[in-house]
C-alpha cells in the first residue's frame, strides 16, 4: 500500500513538472508585437527573426532542462523502488520513513520555482573603472604632499562670492586608548557640558555631535534646565546639530548590516523618544574606508546627505583633479536614482585642523587656536598660531582666505566646508574661547569687506549641504551638475604602501564573538516579540518578565552597537579596552539567553496558566555556555537517567526544545552532549528519528568517558520551536560513529570506549567522506582537502617587512608572498564516519582543522563545513592564512561581500602591492569562471584576497609585536584560541550569455544566501529542567509557511514605550530584506523549501491565526529595484500560535 502511494506521488510530480515546463515553453515562445512599433518592414522582420532565434535558443535550453528533470525524477523513483524492496528508506539508507516524521515538513522539491522577473537587475559603473585609470605613483605634490599645486585668479569670485562654512566638531571615540566609561568621565561629559554653556554665549556659534552612546549617557545625568537648553539649540536656534544619529560612528568594513541597522535604529529611537529630533546628514570622518551599504542605510533612514573622509590618497587626488569630491552615491543595482545620497569627500589627509582649511597644513595649523603658545599641543611645522588682533587681522585673513580659495578650486560650486575640530576637542572652556573668539574676529573682518567676495560663518554640516544644494541643484539657479558614483572605498591607504587591510582580521576572537551576539540578539528579539503578541492573544500576562527582558534586550542592543565603533570590531583598541568590549558582549550573550529561555518557556506551554517565572530555577537550560569573555563556549552535558527501549517508550524522557530563528522551514543537525552512548531521540509524537553518537574529545586521541556527542536531524518550522525527547535505550538507539586515526611516521595511542577504532598500517590511500550530495578527499599525510586536484586547502604564514614601518593592528605590511605552513611534526588525522555527519579532523601545532559533511537532504547537506581552531600565541610577527586553490579559471577577478548586504566585484591588480589586494569579507567571497563558482561563506569578518587565478585566501589571525604608528601605541599580542567557521559551496553555472563581460554587479546564488543564513543563525537547543518534565508542552509554529527564498526577516524588534518604566510599547519594527540573487545556477536539488514571489509578502496570510493587532513600524531594507515598503506607520498583524 505504501509503495503504491509513493509511486502515485512521484507520478503526480512528473505530470506537474511536465505541464509546468510546457507552460514555460509556450510562455517564452510568445512574441509581444505591442513592444515593437512599426519602424520599417526590414527592421521589424529582422527584429522578429532575432527575437524568434532567441526564443528558439531558450526553448532548446528548456527542453534540455526538462529532460534532465525527468531523468532526475526517474532515477528518484528507481532508487525509491529499490530502497522499498530492500526494506530501506530515507537518510543514507537508514529508516526515516517510519511514522509521520516526514510529514512534519515537506521534502525539498527537485525543482525550485523561480519567477523570471526575480532575475532582472540593473548594471552600473563603479569605482573599478577609476582604479583602472590610476597609476598609484604617489608623486610629491608640494605643500599638499599627496595632491598637486592649486592656483586661482583673484577675480574668480567677483560675480558670485565664496561661501565658507566652518563646522566645529569633536570626534569622540567610544573606546580606543581608554574605555568608553573612562573617556566619558575624563573628557566627553565636559565637552557636552561646555556645549550648553558656550553656545549660549553667542548665537552665531555652531556645533555638531554624532555619538548617541555618549549623548544618551550624558542626557541621563543632566537636569531639566540643561535638557531644555539643548532642545532650544537644536530646534529654535539651529546652533547644535545631531549628525548621523547612530549609537556610534561605525566601522564600515567588518560590521554586518544587521548590526549597522540596529545601532542606527537604537540611536534614532533614542533621539525620537528623548529629544524629538531626526538627523538629516551623516558624518563619518574616522572609519577606515567606506561602504555603499552605510550610504544606502542612511538614505533609507531618511538622511539626505553624508560626509566621508578616509579614502585612498590616490582616489582623493583623482576626485579632486576631476572636481568630483561632491557626488551622488548610488547603489550598483540602482538603474535610476532612488538610492542616491549626496556625499562630500574630504580632500586632504586627515580631519584635524591642519588638514582641513586648505592644501597647506603648515598654514592651516596656524589657525588651530588650541595650539597657541603655552598650550599642551603645538604645530609640528614649528610655526605657532597667533591670537587675532586689530593689528594682524588683515594679514591673517589673507593667509586664511588663500587656503579657502585653493580648497574651493577642488569643487564645482562656490560653497566650501571647513571642519574645525579633532579627537575629543572642546573639553575645556579655554579652547572654546580660543577657537570661537579668534575665528569670529576673522569672520567679522571678512564679512565687513565686500571687496574680498567671501562670506564666512560658523555652520553645521547641514547648513553647508543646504547651501550646496541651492548652488548646485535647485531649479532657477545656475546649477552645476554633480556626478554619480557607485562602488566602495576599500582598501584604504593614508600614505605610501601603508594599506589598512590588517584590521580586517585583527582580534578575530572578538569579531566572532560579535557575530554570536548578533545571532543571539536577533533570535531573542523575534522570540520576545512573538511572545508579547501571544500573551496579548491569551490575555494572560501572569508574571512573564516583560519589562526586565526588554531592559536586557536594550542593553544588548547598545553593547552590540558600541562594538560596531570603528576602534572596536576593528580590533584596534588597547588591550584593556578590548577586554571591556569583550565583557560587554559576553554579559549580553548571557542576558539574551535569559530572554530566549523565558520566551520559549511561555510559548511551549500548553496550559499558559501554568507559567511561573522563577529566576533561581530556570524552566529551560541553554545548550551552549561561555564561561568567560575570552573563552570559547562549551556544551552542557544532559543527564539522561531513564532506561527504556526506543521502540516502546514508557518512561519520562528528557525533553529538548529546538528554536529555529530563521524565516525558512529547516532541516538541520542539532548536537548536544549526553552522559550515555545508549540514547535515542524521538519526536513529540513519539516517533524515532536518525541520530548519531560520537565521542567528546579531551585531547586529539583521548575520548571522554563522561560525555558523548549526540547529533540528530531536526526539522523545525520557520521561527518555530520544535520538541524532541532523549532517552536511554537498550536497543534501537542512536548509531555509533566509527573512527580512523592516522599519523605519518609516528606511533599513535588512542584511548576511547564504546566506538570502533581503526589505525591502518598502510596510510597511503587518500581519505574520503561523503553524503548524498558531495564527496571530498583529503591527503593521508596532511588531512587537508584535495578533491581530485580541483580544490585544495593549505595554510600559509605571512611575516612583516624589515622596513621601519611594520604590520600592526591597522596595517598589513608583509615581507613578501606567504610561505607555506610546514608543521614541525606530522599531524594527527582523525576520520569520523556516521549516519548523520562525517568529518576529517587534522591537528597541527597551530591549527586544528576540521572538514565536515552533514548527511541531510536539506541546505546544509550541500556544503562542506570548515572549522579552524587557531592558536598562534607563541609566534613572533606572524599572520596565518587559509588558502583554497582550485581549477576555477577566475583570472584576476573575485568577489567579496560588503557587510553581508551586497557583493562587490574585485580585481587583483599587479600595479598594487600585495596588501592592497586584500579586502574585507563579512559573510562571503567567491571566484568563478563561465561554468563554475566556488563560494566561501564565513561566520566572522576576516580579510580575504585572490592573489592568483583559482585561489581564495583568508587571514585567520595576526600576532604582531610592534605598533604601526597610527596612534594605538602597542602591537597585537593578546591572541586567544580562536574558532572560525566556514562553509564551502561549489556550484555549476547553468547558463550565461555568449561572450560574458565583466560586470560591476554580482549576486550570490539562492543556495548561498540561505546557506549563509543557516551558518550565521544556527538552531538553538534548550533542555527542559528535570523538575518540569511533567508539564504538558506543545511545539510552536508561528508562520503558516516559510517566507519566500529571497526574503530575509532581518529583525522583529520591540519598541520601547515612551512612558516611564522602560517596558515595551505596543509597537514593533519589522525589517525585511529582499535579496538579489544570481539565476545562472541550477534550481534543482538545492534542499530549499521555499520559492520566490517577485518580492511580494502577504504578512497577514503568512502568520497563523493572526487575530492580534499591534502597531508595527515597517521598514524594509532591500537592494533590489524597489523597496518593499516605505518607512511608514502601518498596522501589521503579528504572528501568533495556532
Amino acid at each position: 500500500m505504501k509503495l503504491s502511494r509513493q509511486f502515485t506521488v512521484f507520478g503526480s510530480a512528473i505530470f506537474c513538472v511536465v505541464i509546468f515546463s510546457l507552460y514555460l515553453m509556450l510562455d517564452h515562445l510568445q512574441l509581444d508585437h505591442t513592444k515593437s512599433p512599426n519602424n520599417g518592414g526590414d527592421k521589424l522582420q529582422n527584429g522578429q527573426l532575432s527575437i524568434l532565434q532567441d526564443k528558439i535558443d531558450r526553448l532548446e535550453r528548456l527542453l534540455s532542462e526538462n529532460n534532465e528533470i525527468i531523468a532526475n525524477i526517474r532515477d528518484s523513483v528507481i532508487n525509491l523502488k529499490e530502497s522499498v524492496m530492500d526494506g530501506r528508506g530515507g537518510l543514507d539508507g537508514r529508516n526515516m520513513s517510519q511514522g509521520p516524521y516526514l510529514e512534519l515538513l515537506a521534502l525539498p522539491p527537485l525543482v525550485l520555482p523561480i519567477d523570471s522577473q526575480d532575475c532582472q537587475f540593473a548594471d552600473g559603473r563603479g569605482l573599478l573603472d577609476v582604479y583602472d585609470l590610476l597609476t598609484f605613483d604617489n608623486h610629491d605634490g608640494g605643500v599638499w604632499k599627496q595632491g598637486f599645486d592649486i592656483t586661482y585668479q583673484e577675480n574668480e569670485w567677483d560675480s558670485e562670492p565664496l561661501q565658507v562654512f566652518v563646522v566645529p566638531h569633536s570626534h569622540n571615540d567610544p573606546g580606543w586608548l581608554k574605555t568608553f566609561d573612562e573617556y566619558y568621565r575624563d573628557q566627553t561629559q565636559h565637552i557636552l557640558n561646555n556645549i550648553v554653556v558656550k553656545l549660549h554665549e553667542d548665537s552665531r556659534r555652531k556645533m555638531i555631535w554624532s555619538e548617541i552612546s555618549y549623548f544618551s549617557k550624558w542626557w541621563d545625568n543632566i537636569d531639566d534646565q540643561k535638557r531644555d537648553a539643548v532642545k532650544r539649540y537644536l530646534f529654535e536656534q539651529g546652533q547644535l546639530e545631531i549628525t548621523t544619529g547612530g549609537w556610534v560612528m561605525p566601522d564600515e568594513a567588518n560590521s554586518h548590516y544587521f548590526a549597522l541597522i540596529d545601532q542606527l535604529l537604537e540611536g534614532h529611537q533614542w533621539l525620537e523618544r528623548n529629544v524629538g529630533v531626526k538627523p538629516q546628514t551623516g558624518w563619518a570622518v574616522d572609519p577606515f574606508g567606506h561602504s555603499p551599504t552605510q550610504a544606502y542605510l542612511l538614505k533609507q533612514a531618511g538622511l539626505a546627505n553624508m560626509l566621508i573622509q578616509r579614502v585612498h590618497y590616490s582616489v582623493k587626488k583623482h576626485f579632486a583633479s576631476q572636481k568630483t569630491l561632491e557626488f551622488f552615491w548610488r547603489q550598483n543595482w540602482d538603474p535610476a536614482s532612488s538610492t542616491d545620497i549626496l556625499c562630500h569627500m574630504m580632500p586632504f589627509y586627515s580631519y584635524d585642523v591642519p588638514h582641513t582649511c586648505g592644501p597647506d597644513p603648515k598654514i592651516c595649523c596656524q589657525f588651530d587656536f588650541k595650539r597657541l603658545p603655552g598650550g599642551r599641543v603645538s604645530c609640528p611645522w614649528r610655526v605657532p598660531p597667533q591670537p587675532i588682533t586689530d593689528e594682524n587681522v588683515q594679514h591673517r585673513v589673507q593667509m586664511l582666505l588663500d587656503q579657502y580659495r585653493k580648497k574651493s578650486k577642488l569643487f564645482r560650486t562656490k560653497v566650501v566646508m571647513v571642519p574645525l575640530g579633532d579627537d575629543f576637542r572642546y573639553a575645556e572652556a579655554l579652547e572654546w574661547d580660543q577657537q570661537f573668539q579668534n575665528y569670529q574676529k576673522l569672520f567679522d573682518y571678512i564679512n565687513s569687506h565686500p571687496e574680498l567676495h567671501v562670506k564666512a560663518q560658523f555652520g553645521t554640516i547641514t547648513d553647508y549641504f543646504n547651501a550646496l544644494r541651492k548652488s548646485a541643484i535647485d531649479p532657477g539657479h545656475a546649477s552645476v551638475s554633480l556626478p554619480v558614483v557607485s562602488g566602495d572605498f576599500f582598501t584604504y591607504a593614508d600614505r605610501d604602501d601603508h594599506y589598512w587591510s590588517g584590521y580586517f582580521t585583527s582580534r578575530p576572537f572578538y569579531k566572532r564573538l560579535d557575530r554570536v551576539l548578533e545571532s543571539h540578539l536577533r533570535a531573542a528579539e523575534i522570540l520576545y516579540s512573538l511572545t508579547l503578541a501571544n500573551i496579548q492573544r491569551f490575555r494572560k500576562l501572569n508574571d512573564f518578565p516583560a519589562v526586565e527582558n526588554n531592559r536586557l534586550l536594550t542593553e544588548a542592543r547598545r553593547n552590540l552597537g558600541l562594538f560596531q565603533h570603528h576602534d572596536a570590531i576593528t580590533g584596534t583598541g588597547k588591550d584593556m579596552v578590548v577586554i571591556d568590549y569583550g565583557t560587554r558582549l559576553f554579559h549580553s550573550i548571557l542576558n539574551l539567553n535569559h530572554v530566549i529561555v523565558n520566551s520559549a518557556h511561555w510559548l511551549v506551554l500548553k496550559d499558559k496558566s501554568a507559567y511561573s517565572h522563577n529566576p533561581s530555577k530556570a524552566f529551560l537550560q541553554m545548550d551552549d555556555i561561555q564561561p568567560a569573555q575570552d573563552a570559547l563556549p562549551r556544551k552542557n552535558t544532559y543527564q539522561i537517567k531513564t532506561l527504556a527501549a526506543c521502540t516502546n517508550i514508557s518512561f519520562s524522557p528528557r525533553s529538548v526544545v529546538v528554536y529555529n530563528p530563521t524565516e525558512q522551514d529547516r532541516t538541520s543537525v542539532v548536537t548536544v552532549y549526553v552522559n550515555t552512548p545508549h540514547v535515542c531521540v524521538i519526536t513529540d509524537h513519539g516517533h524515532p528519528i536518525p541520530a548519531q553518537i560520537s565521542a567528546v574529545w579531551d585531547d586529539y586521541t583521548t575520548a571522554s568517558t563522561e560525555a558523548f556527542q549526540l547529533s540528530f536531524v531536526a526539522q523545525v518550522p520557520a521561527l518555530g520551536l520544535g520538541l524532541y525527547q532523549l532517552s536511554t535505550a537498550v536497543n534501537g538507539g542512536a548509531e555509533t560513529a566509527e573512527y580512523v586515526f592516522l599519523r605519518q611516521g609516528g606511533e599513535l595511542s588512542v584511548n576511547m570506549k564504546h566506538f570502533t577504532v581503526n589505525i591502518p598500517q598502510d596510510a597511503s590511500t587518500p581519505l574520503s567522506i561523503h553524503n548524498p550530495h558531495l564527496q571530498i578527499w583529503s591527503s593521508p599525510t596532511t588531512g587537508l582537502m584535495e578533491v581530485k586536484h580541483q580544490i585544495k586547502v593549505e595554510f600559509a604564514w605571512y611575516g612583516t617587512t624589515s622596513n621601519r614601518d611594520k604590520s600592526g593592528a591597522y596595517l598589513f605590511l608583509p615581507d613578501g608572498e606567504a610561505k607555506m605552513y610546514s608543521p614541525a611534526r606530522p599531524p594527527v588525522i582523525r576520520v569520523t564516519k556516521g549516519s548523520v555527519f562525517s568529518e576529517i579532523t587534522t591537528t597541527f601545532d597551530h591549527v586544528t582543522h576540521t572538514l565536515r559533511l552533514y548527511n541531510v537532504q536539506g541546505v546544509e547537506g550541500q556544503a562542506v563545513e570548515i572549522c579552524n581552531l587557531v592558536d598562534i600565541r607563541g609566534e613572533f610577527n606572524h599572520e596565518i592564512a587559509m588558502r583554497l586553490t582550485s581549477d576555477v579559471d577566475s583570472k584576476d577577478r573575485f568577489f567579496t561581500d560588503l557587510n553581508g548586504f551586497q557583493i562587490q566585484p574585485r580585481r587583483t591588480m599587479a600595479k598594487l602591492p600585495l596588501q592592497a589586494n586584500f579586502y574585507p569579507m563579512t559573510s562571503m567571497a567567491y571566484i568563478q569562471d563561465p561554468g563554475t563558482r566556488l563560494t566561501l561563506l564565513t561566520a566572522q569578518s576576516l580579510g580575504s584576497a585572490s592573489l592568483v587565478s583559482g585561489q581564495l585566501e583568508v587571514i585567520m589571525d595576526r600576532r604582531l609585536n610592534q605598533d604601526d604608528n597610527r596612534g594605538l601605541g602597542q602591537g597585537v599580542l593578546d591572541n586567544k584560541v580562536t574558532a572560525s567557521t566556514f562553509r564551502l559551496l561549489l556550484e555549476k553555472r547553468t547558463y550565461l550569455g555568449k561572450g560574458e563581460k565583466p560586470s560591476h554587479l554580482s549576486y550570490p546564488s539562492l543556495l548561498s544566501h540561505v546557506s549563509s543564513l543557516y551558518l550565521n543563525h544556527p538552531l538553538i537547543s534548550m533542555a527542559i529542567s528535570t523538575e518540569a518534565q511533567s508539564l504538558s508542552l506543545s511545539a510552536f509554529t508561528p508562520l503558516a509557511s516559510s517566507l519566500p527564498c529571497d526574503i530575509h526577516l532581518v529583525n522583529l524588534r520591540s519598541i520601547q514605550s515612551k512612558e516611564d518604566g522602560g517596558g515595551p510599547s505596543d509597537e514593533a519594527a519589522l525589517i525585511l530584506h529582499r535579496k538579489g540573487f544570481d539565476c545562472a545556477f541550477s534550481n534543482r536539488n538545492t534542499g530549499l523549501l521555499c520559492a520566490t514571489t517577485q518580492g511580494k509578502v502577504k504578512l497577514p496570510h503568512t502568520c497563523r491565526h493572526s487575530n492580534t493587532h499591534r502597531s508595527t513600524q515597517t521598514q524594509a531594507y532591500t537592494h533590489r529595484e524597489t523597496p518593499l515598503h516605505a518607512c511608514t506607520q502601518t498596522h501589521t498583524r503579528t504572528c501568533t500560535p495556532k
